[in-house]
């Protein structure tokens, strides 16, 4: 059967637990990985999947995720005679507002919607990091014969009140949805977890639709998936929880386990991170069969100088992006960025550093993010004195400091006169 699926990436969120790396753009522009975005896994996913028409939802900070898209996506050529469209809020609800919540946000694109006429609507979210096969759960969807499904994922109980749960019956039919509460109702199989919504849904259009407009009139709502349109559904409408262990992907081992990450804090991000250091990650970027993909940079390699003792250009366990250069500097269990140097006696240990940094001779640092553009003066030490750290840059509860980085300059064009 040949079904039109039509996708929208809600990309909206201000990530203010990501602060500072969310002070100047979106969460879903956070830099990942060396030379990826947020963004890229879901978008990834769906092209992967052969899913592409996707609108892309924007609000808060678009203008750096604009600049990805544009430079990453919108001017790729894979998309053949389809689309991927960054989408403003279109002040279309009553009073003319912003997006107010998740469901608000594809009302006020409804007309998208109903002129694309798809017999599937997929609602992704855009600020997690995981890889998945979206055909597979359509395919679910559709031997359900479901209205609704909703991806989840099995979470340990003593997380319940950061998730939101998902009551489920032994066939999987949803029977009831829990907001963060100390007590949800566990997994039909397994008592110790529960089901957590990964806010990932396909609908079908006719009921998506019908349940927009009726919630749009409700002055009582929150105009969210999670909080209003899909509790009320419970009883009128057949919706299933889609496992997402069972989801596999193209080119993995077939013991693989499926990997997601809520990297909604600085201490998830870091960690998420420092997860693709492993020598074998359980996210795995290196698969041809599903790549990640992300702009096209027309960086240089990377480069390693100098092989004299106290000054050798070397990394260890650690991901290196193209255009850096470690003249004489160690990198150990870290994850650099784009266009980064690592000067002579300089060590980089445990941290994340985002593009065009520069880690002046003799530096130190450890256990930090620093993000673009920050330049470290000679024999800079971070994440050696906690209380000094503190003065200078904003350090989490677990003591990882995170160094604030400077605006590019733009270049802008001249004229003769």
């Amino acid at each position: 059967m040949q079904l039109r699926v039509l996708a929208f990436v809600l990309a909206g969120g201000k990530g203010t637990r990501l602060y500072p790396l969310t002070k100047e753009r979106a969460k879903p522009a956070v830099p990942f990985g060396g030379q990826y975005r947020i963004i890229d896994f879901v978008l990834s996913n769906l092209l992967n999947s052969g899913i592409y028409s996707i609108y892309v939802l924007i609000q808060f900070k678009s203008q750096s995720l604009l600049q990805h898209l544009r430079d990453g996506w919108e001017s790729s050529g894979m998309l053949k005679n389809h689309f991927i469209i960054p989408v403003p809020a279109q002040m279309r609800s009553d009073g003319e507002v912003w997006y107010r919540g998740t469901a608000d946000a594809i009302y006020q694109n409804i007309n998208l919607i109903e002129q694309a006429d798809p017999h599937l609507v997929c609602i992704f979210g855009a600020d997690h990091i995981y890889r998945m096969n979206i055909r597979d759960m359509v395919e679910f969807h559709e031997q359900k014969r479901a209205q609704v499904s909703v991806a989840a994922i099995p979470v340990e109980m003593r997380y319940s009140k950061e998730f939101g749960a998902i009551e489920v019956t032994a066939d999987g039919m949803i029977q009831g949805f829990h907001e963060k509460k100390a007590e949800v109702p566990p997994m039909p199989d397994d008592p110790g977890m529960f089901y957590a919504s990964m806010g990932n849904y396909i609908f079908s259009t006719g009921l998506l639709l019908r349940e927009l407009y009726a919630d749009a009139a409700r002055e009582d709502s929150a105009h969210d998936f999670g909080r209003d349109i899909l509790p009320r559904l419970v009883g009128r409408g057949d919706m299933y929880a889609y496992d997402y262990r069972r989801n596999k992907i193209p080119g993995d081992p077939e013991d693989a386990i499926a990997y997601w990450r809520d990297v909604g804090t600085l201490d998830a991000y870091y960690e998420a991170s420092m997860d693709l250091r492993a020598v074998s990650p359980q996210l795995n970027l290196f698969n041809r069969k599903w790549p990640l993909r992300t702009a096209g940079y027309d960086d240089p390699p990377a480069k390693f100088t100098f092989d004299e003792d106290g000054r050798r250009g070397q990394a260890i366990d650690s991901i290196v992006a193209g255009g850096s250069i470690l003249s004489g500097g160690v990198v150990r269990n870290s994850v650099i960025g784009r266009a980064v140097k690592v000067h002579t006696g300089a060590v980089v240990e445990d941290s994340i550093i985002f593009d065009n940094c520069d880690i002046g001779r003799h530096s130190r640092v450890r256990r930090a993010i620093l993000d673009k553009n920050v330049r470290l003066p000679q024999a800079t030490q971070i994440g050696y004195d906690a209380a000094r750290d503190r003065q200078l840059y904003h350090v989490t509860e677990s003591g990882l400091v995170v160094v604030e980085g400077r605006r590019s300059r733009v270049e802008i064009a001249t004229i003769d006169i």
